[in-house]
């Protein structure tokens, strides 16, 4: 199904399109007004990098006990962010099995080197829902203790509205019950304050990997993971991290400039070793 969506990122149009998609399964019928689906009309992405999120709102986590969002932020460890529903006909699970499937790739468990949290923006669901559908993928998952670090949050309508204007997670209630809303995984730093936004249904483990440790800020990670994520750049019309040419072609400056002065060194010590050797003979036979 193509249809037109004007003023939009190339990033938002392919998450947007996967919406409409979501929406048209779901029984919905799409209407053009000037140029958008009646489905998408008011649903958006406004990337708002490295603004707070609300970390007093408070949710209900899978097992129905009270927590504050700021539980999740304690400096120390990046939050992998998805805001949608569980009772989504499509586009949530299309974002979550995709998450996860990326996260399969990467050797850092939930709760340990990070944290997932997926905040449900339907006021009606349940803790009881929310507790199947992590169920559901930690089965998929089969990481051992990722049940630690994986919570899918339910509560009030104006908690979860404040997280999504927080990042900028424009969303609208169908009158079928649904809600249209793009595909997007956000990037979290430990403090709180946005870091990335991934686009779409699937997510390369390379790509969640770099996210989180640039989200990191350092906290997790090698010096290897590093100083391969310098030689990278995010670039959203690739949706993933892409080599820096630059960066490279620096580096390797750099690498050529430090051979030569070590081979120039060399080559110096050497000589100035066979000079004073001369000069010993010299006195030795006079």
């Amino acid at each position: 199904m193509n249809l037109p969506i004007p003023n939009l990122s190339k990033s938002l149009r392919a998450a947007l399109a996967v919406a409409a998609m979501a929406c048209t399964v779901g029984g919905a019928h799409a209407q053009i007004n000037d140029g958008v689906p009646k489905e998408l009309e008011g649903i958006d992405i406004v990337e708002r990098l490295d603004n707070s999120l609300p970390l007093q709102a408070r949710f209900l986590d899978d097992s129905g006990k009270p927590v504050e969002l700021a539980q999740y932020f304690t400096g120390k460890k990046p939050v992998l962010l998805q805001l949608g529903y569980n009772k989504c006909p499509m586009l949530c699970n299309l974002v979550l099995n995709g998450a996860f499937e990326g996260l399969k790739g990467v050797d850092w468990t939930p709760g340990q080197e990070f944290e997932v949290v997926s905040v449900s923006i339907d006021p009606t669901e349940a803790p009881a829902l929310a507790k199947a559908k992590k169920e559901s993928y930690l089965a998929e998952f089969e990481r051992p203790g990722a049940g630690l670090g994986v919570h899918f949050l339910t509560g009030d309508e104006v908690m979860s509205k404040a997280v999504a204007e927080s990042v900028g997670f424009k969303f609208r209630r169908q009158d079928n019950g649904d809600y249209s809303h793009a595909a997007v995984l956000i990037l979290i730093k430990p403090d709180g304050k946005v870091s990335r936004y991934m686009y779409g249904t699937k997510f390369e483990p390379k790509d969640i990997r770099f996210g989180l440790l640039e989200a990191s800020e350092g906290r997790i990670g090698s010096a290897l993971d590093k100083f391969i994520l310098w030689c990278h750049m995010y670039d959203p019309n690739a949706r993933g991290y892409v080599l820096q040419a630059r960066r490279v072609m620096s580096l390797g400056g750099a690498v050529t400039v430090v051979v030569l002065a070590v081979g120039l060194g060399l080559f110096w010590r050497a000589e100035l070793k066979k000079k004073k050797t001369a000069a010993t003979e010299v006195a030795a036979a006079n």
